[in-house]
């Protein structure tokens, strides 16, 4: 075989390479998380007959089957059967799979059989005392697990604002984790009418430990005659798991696109202001106020121009100095509030998307390994596909 016949075939080789690998990222599928609350010895709820845990297990397997029918998505299960799992072990399965969000679906309860309606929670630390409660209920299954005190290093379920242990990266996700929880309960609403006592925080174990954007539903109130007849019944259950369905392939649709063909980076995030509890608000405001900082480069959105790419790198509720040693050596760094609640940090900022990978390859070289591209064109943010085209 003569040079060129030679350099020929290492061509062809190099391009089929490259089209495999290609077709390979292209074909990256969104990963969904679901995770039955309760299960085997642990009942979760149980009020009129009604039994948490065959009610989430029931719901479950219910949007799992909905979402499966989308070729674009892959379904992780905590649990498919009734078995018990460690609350701990829920997260880590959504951990290894490198989902991409984690949903967990319970059943709630009061001794006030008036009590009714949904509510989805994000993590969070919120002292509101209802939610405290909800909590505490939620996370008392880990006193089943055999050595608790030791795995969850000191962690009292009677306790819940003792989880204190939040760091900047579980930080990062509570955007997406709110705009899931509000599309959640905006489908509640739209769908069938249900009462929607709102998107709340509290200090959940099981979505403590899950490193994306993820979120706890209480889908009605098994304590409520009128909740618990529909959660216990199978036509409830379609319209329970159509709803968490739909809202799922919203979010979807919204930060990683319809089809197959994507750029699968971290989706852009959105804040949902509206059913954010103020409580945090104060919170927020209460450490910017303690917090000095040496003319920050506070920028809005309204100050560019044309299409701009930025790594966000963090969002949290306290400013920090724009320092390189607070970021891990990067420089460039700025604070976004266009949201007026949460200090947005970005690295870098081209109109040249391949200097924008590059930016983003640094960025999660340097440690913030869930940082993601976001976008602007005149001064509005907008998705990659879009400032792509």
């Amino acid at each position: 075989m003569n040079i060129i016949s030679k350099f020929k075939l290492l061509s062809t080789f190099f391009f089929i390479s490259i089209a495999l690998v290609s077709y390979g990222q292209s074909n990256a599928k969104f990963k969904v998380a679901l995770d039955a609350g309760h299960g085997g010895h642990d009942f979760g709820a149980v009020y009129n007959g009604h039994i948490e845990k065959n009610i989430t297990l029931a719901i479950v397997l219910k949007v799992g089957k909905i979402l499966e029918e989308n070729p674009n998505i892959d379904i992780v299960y905590s649990r498919k059967t009734d078995v018990f799992i460690e609350l701990v072990e829920r997260s880590s399965i959504a951990n290894r799979a490198d989902a991409n969000i984690f949903v967990s679906i319970h059943c709630n309860a009061n001794k006030n059989p008036a009590a009714q309606g949904t509510e989805t929670y994000v993590m969070g630390l919120n002292k509101n005392a209802s939610n405290l409660a909800v909590a505490k209920s939620e996370n008392a299954v880990i006193t089943l697990e055999k050595d608790y005190k030791q795995k969850y290093e000191g962690f009292d379920p009677n306790n819940p604002s003792t989880m204190i242990g939040m760091t900047l990266m579980q930080e990062e996700y509570l955007e997406n984790s709110i705009s899931l929880a509000s599309k959640i309960e905006d489908q509640f609403i739209g769908n069938f009418d249900r009462k929607s006592r709102g998107v709340k925080q509290a200090p959940f174990m099981v979505l403590h430990k899950a490193y994306m954007p993820r979120v706890l539903i209480e889908t009605g109130f098994i304590s409520n005659l009128k909740d618990g007849q529909l959660l216990d019944s199978e036509e409830g259950q379609d319209q329970v798991a159509q709803t968490i369905a739909d809202a799922i392939l919203s979010y979807k649709k919204e930060y990683f696109g319809n089809g197959s063909n994507e750029i699968y980076e971290k989706p852009s995030k959105r804040f949902v202001e509206k059913l954010l509890d103020t409580t945090t608000i104060k919170k927020a405001e209460k450490i910017a106020q303690k917090t000095t900082v040496e003319k920050p480069q506070i920028k809005t959105i309204e100050e560019t121009s044309g299409v701009i790419f930025k790594v966000q790198i963090a969002a949290v509720a306290k400013k920090i100095e724009l320092i390189p040693s607070n970021f891990k050596g990067l420089k460039n760094v700025a604070i976004n509030t266009d949201n007026g609640t949460f200090y947005k940090y970005t690295y870098g900022e081209t109109s040249d998307y391949s200097n924008a990978k590059r930016n983003l390859e640094e960025a999660k070289t340097k440690g913030f390994t869930s940082a993601y591209l976001i976008a602007f064109k005149d001064g509005k943010k907008i998705s990659i596909q879009d400032a792509i085209k």
